[in-house]
């Protein structure tokens, strides 16, 4: 089977780098910082979506707090996560019992590498799909289809797993499972009315749901 799997909330909690990059980008810019809870919905959705309400969705401000976040991302941010407990040894799992691994994120696909290569599982995934650091768009359904695509992998083979609506909703724009994660940032409910397969509260019962024995 391949397994597509998002990175941020789902792999790795980078909560802090990346809200430690917007308020460094808002501070730039002297724009009020939302609160923290505020502040964890940005983990998914594509920046200039996030920034474009609070710069009064003006181009040239919103395209400069983006390279103001980047300014921090390339310096610090990238190296501020750690790997969710459960996720290693659920990746060895799953290589032992064959199935093929590759991450989609709305990360940049610049900015995911390096964070990709440091991580003590790296070899496990295949390829790496994300968007062009000028998207603004998520673009989950898009890089599943060319996941799918580069593997050989029919929609019966293939499984997203993430923690936000966008990787469900890149699921069911391909017919493909999409089973939805709770240890990041997405709410059951945002994955439920995505459209989520089903919902795994821990990395064992993922690996359950993937079919792997408890």
């Amino acid at each position: 089977m391949l397994c597509l799997f998002d990175l941020d909330g789902t792999l790795i909690d980078s909560e802090h780098g990346i809200t430690a990059c917007v308020k460094h980008a808002l501070e730039r810019l002297r724009v009020t910082i939302p609160a923290a809870e505020e502040l964890r919905r940005w983990i998914g959705p594509p920046l200039r979506h996030s920034f474009a309400p609070l710069l009064d969705h003006d181009t040239a401000r919103i395209e400069a707090a983006v390279e103001h976040y980047h300014e921090r991302f390339d310096t610090h941010g990238w190296r501020e996560h750690t790997v969710y407990p459960g996720i290693e040894p659920l990746i060895g799992r799953l290589l032992d019992a064959g199935h093929q691994l590759a991450i989609v994120t709305g990360k940049p696909h610049r900015h995911a590498e390096p964070i990709l290569a440091q991580l003590p599982f790296a070899r496990a995934f295949l390829r790496l799909y994300g968007p062009a650091p000028s998207s603004a768009n998520s673009e989950k359904a898009d890089m599943i289809a060319t996941a799918m695509a580069d593997f050989g992998a029919r929609a019966e083979e293939t499984v997203m797993i993430g923690d936000r609506h966008f990787d469900i909703e890149g699921a069911v724009a391909n017919r493909v499972r999409g089973i939805g994660v709770l240890w990041g940032f997405g709410s059951r409910a945002e994955l439920e009315q995505a459209g989520a397969t089903a919902i795994a509260a821990t990395p064992d019962e993922l690996g359950v749901l993937l079919g792997l024995s408890s």
